[in-house]
């Protein structure tokens, strides 16, 4: 039984202490972004340029037009690189698993929240007395698209997600083993890199080629199209991950840094 001495004893360690707030940043990024994902947003137009028209597998008139759950995924899988730096494979194993059934737990309660009937009021004026012209003609219906994602997407979502963190892990103790503690760079964008890939093509083929029977070719051009976006992004948040190793390095003293650094990569 644990007493409440022992805990703040256990709440006392800077260690303890920086892997809740690294888990806990990790997992709210991950159910962020499956449920933002589902808008789907013009990058180009973001930044003032019109759409590109690009040509992938035959598919023509592709432009920069990505989920929005793409914004914060690089952020987890960087989280997922540093959480491995200092914690190794046993940290991103354990809370790629608690992510993946906080996400499950959380459709299911959207899924019960859609099947609850609505409030007259509120599905037909959504409290707006001020200007009744903003508010929704059918507030239940704009929730349930919203919250009620489908089944095959939820799918690819989460084996892309376990698969990607797994070959990350991977990918990351394979290069420290070569270049030792040099290089984070390469072993964090490299990994990421790696992973990112596996994942972006992974979600779209289980949710819209087996679940919705796209054509493959427009599946695998749209899943090019946002690993490219991917892929810049990992390489511009590179200095990101050295900006957050010196925080982290600073807060534990150079001592117990290496030592939680050197534990992660016996594992």
């Amino acid at each position: 039984m644990v007493s409440f001495g022992n805990m703040a004893q256990l709440l006392s360690s800077k260690a303890t202490r920086l892997f809740l707030v690294l888990g806990g940043f990790f997992i709210a990024n991950a159910l962020l972004a499956e449920f933002i994902g589902i808008k789907i947003f013009s990058l180009e137009k973001v930044f003032g340029f019109a759409p590109l028209s690009m040509t992938i597998f035959g598919v023509g008139d592709l432009g920069f037009n990505l989920t929005a759950g793409v914004l914060l995924w690089p952020v987890v899988f960087i989280m997922t690189d540093i959480i491995n730096e200092y914690y190794g494979v046993k940290g991103v194993r354990f809370l790629s698993w608690l992510a993946v059934i906080l996400i499950v737990y959380a459709f299911l309660i959207a899924f019960f929240a859609i099947k609850t009937p609505p409030n007259e009021w509120w599905q037909h004026t959504s409290g707006l007395r001020d200007d009744p012209s903003k508010s929704l003609p059918d507030m239940n219906l704009a929730f349930s698209r919203i919250f009620g994602q489908g089944l095959w997407i939820i799918i690819g979502s989460v084996v892309a997600f376990l698969l990607g963190q797994l070959i990350d892990v991977i990918v990351f103790h394979k290069i420290r083993k070569i270049t030792g503690e040099k290089k984070m760079w390469l072993r964090s964008t490299g990994s990421t890199l790696v992973s990112q890939l596996v994942d972006s093509f992974v979600v779209l083929i289980i949710a819209f080629y087996i679940g919705s029977n796209w054509d493959l070719g427009r599946v695998l051009a749209i899943a090019t199209v946002n690993y490219i976006y991917k892929f810049t992004m990992a390489i511009l948040m590179t200095p990101v991950i050295y900006g957050v190793h010196g925080m982290i390095e600073r807060y534990l003293g150079e001592e117990e840094a290496f030592e939680l650094k050197l534990n992660a990569a016996s594992q």
